[in-house]
C-alpha cells in the first residue's frame, strides 16, 4: 500500500505539472498555451502569403501537438477571432450569436505579417524536439508585446484557473511605450462585443468587472439592445429575458432578434409599460448585466503565478529592450560578415591575388597562396580568413571576376557600415528604438482592423435583484395553525413583501428569528409581538426592553437592547438560560416603571419609580440583564414618556 501511495502522489504530481505547463496556463513571455504555439510555429512554416486549409494547418499541427485535431481547429477558429495574428477566411462563427465555424476544410487562414513582426526571432528562440523527434518546435516565441493582456484567456488546471480578459492593442502598446518613458500607467479591458464596464473592482486584473449591454431606450414602447455584455450570446440574452417575463419579472409581450454583424435585439413592451420602467429589472434580473471575475495566472520562470496586468506590461516592457538589443547585436554580426566578405572580394580582384593560385596544382598550395597574397592587406579585413573564406573566394566565376565593378562593391561596403553604424546607435539608444519600433507594430495593426476601444468605461451601481424586486405578496399570519407564508389562504395580513425578502419576528414568550419568505412555513401559535421585513441597519436601531424574573429567588431583571446581527432561520431568545418567567415585553423608548411592595414585609418605601433611560441599551439580546427589584412586588406598571416634559400614557396589564 505504501509503494501504491508513493506511486499515485509522483503520477498525479507530473499529471498535474503536464496540465498546468503543457495545456491549461499561457506562458508570459509569448502569451501562449503549447496548442497556440504549435499553430503560429507551423502557419510560420507554412507562410507563403497566401490561405491555406484550415484542415491542412490542423494536420501540420500534428506533427507538434500530440493531442486530437478538434482540440487545434477550436484553438485556431479561437486565434483567428482574436484578429491578432491570424487572418482567416470563410465561416469562423459568430460571438455575438455563439454560432460555430464552418469545417475546417471550408474555411482558410493564414498569418498575418504582425505575427512575425511581434514574435519571430528564430536565432534567439529555445527551439525543443517536437514529441516523436522528428521536428523542432519553440519552447516559447520571445514576444516583444504583452499578448496574453491583448488576447485574454480562459484556462482551467489541476487546482487553479486562469482567467485574463481581453484588451485594446493601442492602448497596451501605448501603456508598453508609457513605462519604457518612465511613466504611470492603468489598463482596462476592450471587448470586441462592447458594453458599459465598471472597473472599480478591477484591482489592475485580479478582482472582477461588472458589464452592462447598451440599451437604446429611445423609443418609450421598445427597447432595443445594441451591444451585448462580454461572453453573453443573443440567444443567451433572450433565453434570459423570456425567463425573466415567464416569473413576472418584466412586462413584455415580444423578444426579436434582428442580429447580424451588429447585434439588434428588440423587446416590445406590453400596454401600460413604457421603456424606462423596466430599464432597471433588465439589467437585474436578466444578462444584460453581468459580473466576470478575472484571475491573471501565467508561467512565469516555469512556474504559474498570479501577476497582474500592468505587471505583465512592465515584464515585456523590459523584455522588449532585451531582445531588442538582441537582434540588433545579430544584425550587426551579419553585417559584419556580410562587410568581410565583400572586403575579401574586392581585395581578391582589385589586388589580382587571384592570380597566384593559376599555377597551383594542389588545394593545399591553392589555399596558402591566398592566404600568402592577403598578408599585405590584413589590417583592412573585419577578422583572419578562415577556410570558409577561401572557398567562398574560389568559387567566384571568372566572368564575374573579368566583369567586377569596383564602384559598385564599394557603394555595398558604405550601406554596410552605415548599417553597423546604425546597430550601434540602436544599441545605444535602445529605449528610443524600442518606442520607435512600438509605433510600427501600432501602426501595422491599425491597417488590419479598427482597433478603436469598443467598450464604454464607466461607473455605475450595481443593481442588486432584491433592490428592484416588487413588494406585491401578501405575508399572512395564521395563528391557529401557526403556519406563516405568501400562499396562505386564511390569516391576518401582516404586510407586503417580495419573494427575496427576509421576515424578522419576535413572539410573546420573547423568542425571536430571521426566516426567507416562503409559501409557507410553520412557526408555532404563541402570538406575534414585533414583525418587520428583516434590516440589520433599522433592527440595530430599534430599541428592546424586556423585564423578566427569576424563578427561585423572585427577583426581577430588565434588559434593554438592539439587535444588530443574526443567522437566518436560527431561533433566539431574550431571557437567559435557565428558569425565568418573562414579565413584559416593551418597545417604549423611554418609559417609568412603577414597582409597589407588598406591605407587612418591613419595607420602609412601599413604592419605587424607575426610567428606562437608567439603563443603557446593550448592542445585542444576549447580554445579561440589571438586577432591577429584589422586593416582593404587588404591582408593576409601565407609563411612556412621550417627551421631554415628562407627560406620560400608561401601559395597561402589568401584574405579577
Amino acid at each position: 500500500m505504501a509503494y501504491a501511495s508513493k506511486l499515485f502522489d509522483k503520477n498525479f504530481i507530473e499529471y498535474a505539472s503536464y496540465v498546468i505547463r503543457d495545456r491549461a496556463i499561457p506562458d508570459i513571455t509569448d502569451g501562449f498555451k503549447p496548442v497556440q504555439r504549435r499553430i503560429i510555429h507551423t502557419l510560420i512554416e507554412m507562410d507563403d502569403g497566401r490561405f491555406h486549409k484550415v484542415a491542412g494547418v490542423v494536420g501540420a499541427v500534428m506533427k507538434y501537438h500530440p493531442h486530437g485535431d478538434s482540440s487545434i481547429n477550436d484553438a485556431l477558429v479561437n486565434l483567428a477571432n482574436c484578429d491578432l495574428f491570424i487572418e482567416g477566411q470563410g465561416n469562423f462563427g459568430n460571438a455575438l450569436t455563439g454560432d460555430p465555424a464552418a469545417a475546417g476544410r471550408y474555411i482558410e487562414c493564414r498569418l498575418l505579417p504582425i505575427a512575425k513582426k511581434v514574435l519571430y526571432s528564430p536565432e534567439i528562440t529555445e527551439y525543443v524536439d517536437s514529441y516523436d523527434g522528428r521536428n523542432k518546435e519553440p519552447v516559447v516565441f520571445q514576444a516583444k508585446i504583452p499578448v496574453v493582456v491583448i488576447q485574454g484567456t480562459s484556462g482551467i488546471a489541476v487546482g487553479m484557473r486562469t482567467d485574463i480578459l481581453p484588451h485594446n492593442i493601442i492602448e497596451v502598446l501605448d501603456a508598453e511605450a508609457a513605462v519604457l518613458r518612465g511613466e504611470d500607467i492603468e489598463l482596462y479591458p476592450d471587448f470586441p462585443s462592447g458594453g458599459i464596464m465598471d472597473v472599480s473592482n478591477y484591482d489592475d486584473g485580479k478582482g472582477y468587472v461588472t458589464v452592462r449591454a447598451r440599451l437604446d431606450t429611445s423609443d418609450p414602447k421598445k427597447v432595443v439592445i445594441t451591444e451585448l455584455p462580454f461572453g453573453v450570446t443573443t440567444e443567451q440574452m433572450i433565453d434570459s429575458i423570456k425567463d425573466a417575463n415567464d416569473l413576472g419579472k418584466l412586462h413584455i409581450s415580444r423578444v426579436d432578434d434582428y442580429t447580424a454583424e451588429q447585434v439588434n435585439i428588440e423587446i416590445s413592451l406590453q400596454r401600460n409599460t413604457y421603456a424606462n420602467d423596466i430599464v432597471d429589472a433588465l439589467y437585474a434580473y436578466t444578462k444584460c448585466e453581468t459580473k466576470i471575475s478575472v484571475n491573471p495566472i501565467v508561467i512565469d520562470g516555469e512556474l504559474p503565478k498570479i501577476v497582474g496586468i500592468t505587471d505583465m506590461v512592465r515584464f515585456h516592457s523590459e523584455h522588449l529592450l532585451k531582445v531588442l538589443e538582441r537582434e540588433q547585436e545579430i544584425e550587426k554580426d551579419h553585417l559584419r560578415e556580410k562587410l568581410h566578405a565583400r572586403t575579401l572580394e574586392r581585395i581578391f580582384v582589385e589586388e589580382r591575388i587571384y592570380k597566384k593560385i593559376e599555377n597551383k596544382t594542389t588545394e593545399e598550395a591553392v589555399k596558402k597562396a591566398v592566404l600568402t597574397g592577403f598578408k599585405p592587406f590584413e589590417d583592412r579585413l573585419i577578422r583572419p580568413i578562415n577556410d570558409e573564406d577561401i572557398d567562398r573566394l574560389l568559387k567566384i566565376p571568372i566572368r564575374r571576376i573579368s566583369l567586377f565593378d569596383i564602384n559598385k562593391n564599394l557603394g555595398e561596403i558604405a550601406e554596410l557600415n552605415e548599417g553597423i553604424a546604425q546597430c550601434d546607435y540602436n544599441i545605444a539608444h535602445i529605449t528610443e528604438f524600442g518606442l520607435k519600433y512600438l509605433e510600427e507594430v501600432k501602426e501595422m495593426a491599425i491597417k488590419t482592423h479598427d482597433r478603436t476601444r469598443k467598450t464604454e468605461i464607466s461607473s455605475y451601481q450595481a443593481l442588486d435583484i432584491k433592490s428592484v424586486a416588487v413588494r406585491n405578496l401578501e405575508l399572512k399570519y395564521d395563528q391557529e395553525s401557526g403556519y406563516i407564508g405568501t400562499n396562505m389562504r386564511t390569516g391576518e395580513v401582516l404586510l407586503k413583501v417580495s419573494p427575496y425578502d427576509k421576515f424578522f419576528y419576535m413572539k410573546k414568550d420573547g423568542s425571536y428569528r430571521v426566516i426567507n419568505v416562503s409559501d409557507k412555513e410553520f412557526i408555532g401559535s404563541e402570538g406575534l409581538f414585533y414583525w418587520a421585513i428583516a434590516d440589520k441597519e433599522e433592527l440595530s436601531n430599534i430599541p428592546f426592553t424586556v423585564i423578566y424574573r427569576e424563578n427561585v429567588s423572585k427577583f426581577y431583571f430588565i434588559k434593554r437592547f438592539n439587535i444588530s446581527s443574526f443567522q437566518t432561520g436560527k431561533l433566539y431568545s431574550i431571557l437567559p438560560e435557565g428558569k425565568f418567567k418573562l414579565i413584559k415585553l416593551s418597545m417604549f423608548e423611554n418609559a417609568i416603571i412603577t414597582a409597589k411592595y407588598k406591605p407587612g414585609c418591613g419595607y420602609r418605601v412601599l413604592e419605587e419609580t424607575f426610567r428606562f433611560a437608567d439603563f443603557a441599551v446593550r448592542k445585542s439580546s444576549q447580554t445579561s440583564g440589571y438586577k432591577l427589584i429584589t422586593k416582593q412586588l404587588v404591582s408593576l406598571t409601565l407609563k411612556q414618556i412621550k417627551d421631554s416634559c415628562t407627560s406620560a400614557e400608561a401601559e395597561p396589564g402589568l401584574f405579577d
